[in-house]
Order: structure tokens, then sequence, then C-alpha cells
């Protein structure tokens, strides 16, 4: 047995708000803040109350661009597909991310600025999102299961091997033989 607000979302996705109207927006809103940020058609400037000569986007061009790159954008059903998956998927990211932080903030002492993470954690986790954001666009692209296979087919090559084998020598050369500058001690810098 079915919700009124069930029944609500299922008349709203055979209307098409999920598969038109919403990938609509999002690739609107997108290009168009992008857009207005790069002032890719140029400003147009006008002289404020105060006096100042402002510099203002072309919000005509810019939204007349968004406008039509996200109709073709729906037209696409493949395009609108990848799109869900994306967005689906780099939620779930979000949500993992937001997990983690409330989980390590209850262990972390409170201060007027509220936690973050900085230094070497910060740049850990925004590494992880990049490749979890990479992975998943490669995956709703198809391009995924391609990668696997082609690395999963040089792995076993004698080619690979004999690089890899190369490549530690080289690396095991070079530790051997670097020299470290005279003065210089593990840890300290070197002031100019």
């Amino acid at each position: 047995m079915s919700s009124a607000l069930g029944n609500a979302m299922e008349f709203l996705g055979r209307v098409g708000i999920f598969d038109t109207v919403l990938p609509f927006l999002l690739v609107f809103t997108m290009v168009f803040a992008f857009l207005e940020k790069t002032k890719i058609y140029g400003v147009d400037k006008y002289k404020g109350e105060d006096g100042k000569i402002y510099d203002v986007p072309r919000k005509n061009l810019n939204s007349m661009t968004a406008f039509v790159i996200a109709f073709f954008v729906i037209a696409s059903t493949q395009l609108v597909a990848i799109i869900s998956q994306v967005t689906a998927s780099i939620v779930l990211v979000l949500v993992l991310v937001f997990s983690f932080i409330l989980v390590v903030g209850a262990f972390q002492k409170e201060t007027e600025k509220g936690f973050f993470l900085e230094g070497t954690w910060k740049l850990v986790f925004e590494i992880i999102a990049f490749l979890g954001i990479a992975v998943i666009f490669l995956h709703a692209l198809g391009w995924l299961d391609a990668i696997f296979e082609f690395f999963g087919s040089i792995w076993t090559s004698q080619a690979a091997a004999s690089l890899i084998m190369v490549l530690v020598l080289v690396g095991f050369m070079w530790f051997i033989v670097h020299e470290q500058k005279p003065g210089a001690v593990k840890g300290e810098k070197k002031e100019d």
C-alpha cells in the first residue's frame, strides 16, 4: 500500500519532472553560473548610485547560452541518464564525508570557529573526494570496466614486469647515488 507522498512522487515521475525538468534546471544553473563567473561574453559598465562604475556580466547572453545548452542536454536521454546517475552517486559521497566529519567532530574539542579539517587531513579528503568523483564519472560513462580490463591485461604482460623492474632499479640507484647538499640537515630548511 503506497502513501499519498509516494503517489505524488510517482505522478511527478510520470509527468517528467525527474527526467526533464530537474536535469534542465541543474544544467542551466551550472552553465549560467560558470558564464557569469568567467565573463566570457564580456561585461556592461553601469554607474551606481554612489558614482562608482561597475562591471556587470551580460546576463541576456549568458542566460540564452545556458538555456540552449540545457535544452540540448535534455534532448539526449543518454546524457540525462548519466547526469541522474552521477548526481545520485555524488550525493552519496557527500553523505559519507559528512558522516565521517560528524564522527570525528564528536571527539574534537569545541572551539569558537567550530570543527574543520586542516592541513594534511584536508588535502587527503580533497584527493579522496576528487578520485571518488572521477571514478563515479568513469563508471557512469561506462569506461571504468574498459580501464580495469586494460590495466588487468597489462599487469600480466612481460613488458609491464620489465618496466616495473627498471623503475625499481632506477629508484634504488638514485637513492644510493644522490648527494645531500653540504650543511643541509634533514628536516631543516635552508635560508636564502
